[in-house]
C-alpha cells in the first residue's frame, strides 16, 4: 500500500468524535489549513483552504480527547489517503483523511502547559536539583516517570 506522508497545520473546526471499533478505540476530527498572503498595499488576501478528517489511533485517543477540542490550533503529521463513498443521492463522492502519526498543539498560536509523571519543565533543567539525598529507597519514583499514561496538555489560545 502507498503511503502518502504529510504534515497540516490548521485548526480543528469539529468537536473530535470518540468512538469504538472493534476492540480499538478512535478518536476523529476534522482540520482547516487556510493559506494567506501579503499584497502590496500590506493587508492579506486569503488563499486556498484545506479541510482533511483525521483518524487518530491507539495511544494517542486519550491525549487528543483530553487535550485538543474545536477551535484549537494543532500541527497533524500522518499519512493521506482518499475516502471513497456514495451520497444519499448515489452519486460518488471521496474525502480527504489522514491516520494521525502525531498530533499536537501549534505553539506559535497557543500557551501550552504539559503534565506528565517525570517532567520537571525547562525551569528544572536550567537548576539542577540533587536527587541523592532525597532518592526513595525503591525505584517508585522512576516507574512513575515511565508509566504508559499520556502527558495532559492545557492548551490556552
Amino acid at each position: 500500500m502507498f503511503e502518502t506522508p504529510m504534515t497540516v497545520v490548521g485548526s480543528i473546526v469539529n468537536d473530535p468524535q470518540r468512538r469504538h471499533v472493534g476492540d480499538q478505540e478512535l478518536i476523529k476530527f476534522r482540520v482547516a489549513s487556510n493559506s494567506r498572503r501579503r499584497v502590496a498595499d500590506g493587508s492579506w488576501e486569503s488563499g486556498n483552504s484545506l479541510f482533511i478528517t483525521v483518524n487518530c489511533w491507539g495511544k494517542m485517543v486519550p491525549g487528543v480527547g483530553a487535550a485538543l477540542g474545536k477551535g484549537a490550533p494543532v500541527i497533524v503529521t500522518g499519512h493521506v489517503y482518499t475516502s471513497e463513498y456514495e451520497d444519499r443521492d448515489g452519486n460518488r463522492r471521496s474525502s480527504l483523511e489522514m491516520r494521525a502519526i502525531a498530533v499536537g498543539p501549534d505553539l506559535s498560536r497557543a500557551i501550552v502547559t504539559i503534565q506528565k509523571p517525570g517532567y520537571t519543565g525547562p525551569v528544572a533543567a536550567q537548576n539542577p536539583v540533587d536527587t541523592t539525598a532525597a532518592a526513595p529507597a525503591s525505584d517508585t519514583a522512576a516507574d512513575a516517570a515511565t508509566t504508559a499514561e499520556p502527558a495532559s496538555l492545557t492548551v490556552s489560545a
